[in-house]
């Protein structure tokens, strides 16, 4: 008997029915990549992608934009940022079938986190999990699926040339983690690759182009190229999307366990005027110490800016990264000092932990604000839309429309309308 490999067990694996509550589910995340598209209407991306014709219609530019604000929805132990991958997939469709839309989101959010959760240390540290996980979850989003109608036959030869697609997307998976290091908008075009590598994968493996079966573990494969030890492939009964965090304020998630035990710490006291020591986990450390910075992409990727605005301010607000924030702050930042904690570490992808000290006090969190364990409501879902639809200089009627199409519409093209009149 032919050995069944880790695509094959995949596909069989997202050929199965997705329930209401998972539906709902869904829509909330929709809702919450429009906000963040919406929100980075203004940024320097959106006016290179838009006026210089980099794309020409409006799913594409959003596939650019889903991440500019860092605040797009994370989940934790694949360490990736499922939503800006899939949704322009599942729009590009523009499905008749709200439902049927739905199902194919659930399906691609399963896809990019069954794969992105098998990359072990050795991945994470060099490649960007969004973008070599996320080809596959796109190649799933774009897959035409089969109905319940079809018989045995079509549905094996289906589920084989998925198997061809997902072979062929991960011959091209690829993002470097060089671009935390510079000034430069490679995160921005990775996603976008993944979104484009993933249509094509289905376009071609549909029409019969065959690619390996064995992309991940075979000898020459994704696994034996990027990880030292990859993590087992995991079927659970539940769909993963359910696993997803909502981020509530725009900075890197991993500076986010240090401005909610902040937050906590600020509200026992009464104000933070003392030295500050954060400890967290090591990645959170490596992607986000950095006292002094310059940019708008700095200070979201800045635990010491991140800690100083709760000290100083109150909640993170979007403009607290701006370069004017960045100036007025220097001083505050000089107080807060970061290490990493092994067993904060320890508890690390699963759990995104802080603990942080100020004048004889200490709080420490094991999960953060938007995470499953502490989830963020519907109301503050929306209400972060809402936030970043404003930012993004639309009108509040924008984001009336953006919550009724996300929450409880029934029509795809009226959010690529949505889209095109947002981003045209």
């Amino acid at each position: 008997m032919t050995q069944e490999s880790l695509t094959e067990k995949l596909a069989t694996h997202l050929m199965r029915p997705v329930d209401e509550a998972t539906r709902q589910r869904a829509r909330l995340h929709l809702l919450d990549w429009l906000g963040c598209v919406a929100g980075a209407r203004r940024s320097r991306v959106a006016e290179c992608v838009i006026s210089q014709g980099i794309e020409t219609y409006a799913l594409a530019t959003a596939s650019w934009l889903g991440n500019v604000m860092e605040m797009d929805d994370v989940h934790r132990a694949s360490i990736l940022h499922p939503g800006p991958v899939i949704w322009p997939c599942i729009l590009h469709n523009d499905a008749d079938d709200f439902d049927h839309m739905l199902d194919a989101a659930i399906i691609g959010y399963e896809a990019v986190i069954t794969v992105g959760e098998t990359f072990d240390d050795a991945h994470y540290g060099f490649y960007h999990n969004t973008a070599t996980a996320g080809v596959f979850g796109a190649t799933a989003a774009f897959w035409p699926f089969p109905d319940d109608d079809h018989d045995q036959k079509q549905t094996e030869d289906n589920l084989q040339k998925l198997v061809s697609a997902f072979g062929l997307a991960g011959t091209s998976s690829s993002g470097l983690w060089q671009m935390r290091h510079e000034d430069s908008d490679a995160k921005q075009w990775h996603i976008a690759r993944a979104v484009k590598t993933g249509l094509d994968a289905s376009v071609v493996a549909f029409k019969g182009i065959k690619g390996p079966r064995f992309i991940l573990e075979g000898p020459q494969g994704l696994y034996a190229a990027t990880c030292k030890n990859p993590k087992p492939m995991t079927f659970p009964d539940q769909w993963r999307i359910h696993e997803v965090s909502f981020k509530p304020w725009g900075a890197c998630r991993h500076a986010h366990p240090a401005i909610d035990a902040a937050l906590e710490l600020k509200a026992r006291l009464g104000a933070l005027e003392e030295e500050i020591l954060v400890e967290t986990y090591a990645d959170a450390v490596a992607f986000c110490d950095r006292p002094d910075p310059q940019t708008v992409h700095d200070a979201k990727f800045s635990i010491q800016h991140a800690v100083a605005i709760v000290a100083t301010r109150d909640v993170p607000q979007l403009a607290d990264f701006e370069p004017e924030a960045i100036a007025a702050l220097a001083d505050a930042r000089g107080r807060v000092t970061v290490s990493e904690a092994s067993d904060i570490t320890s508890r690390y992808p699963e759990h995104y932990g802080a603990r942080i000290h100020c004048a004889g006090e200490t709080v420490e969190l094991v999960d953060t604000r938007g995470d499953p364990e502490r989830p963020l409501s519907k109301d503050g879902i929306v209400e972060k839309a809402r936030a970043l639809i404003a930012w993004g200089g639309l009108p509040e009627a924008e984001a009336d429309r953006a919550v009724d199409l996300a929450l409880n519409g029934k029509d795809a093209g009226a959010i690529n309308r949505m889209l095109t009149d947002w981003l045209s």
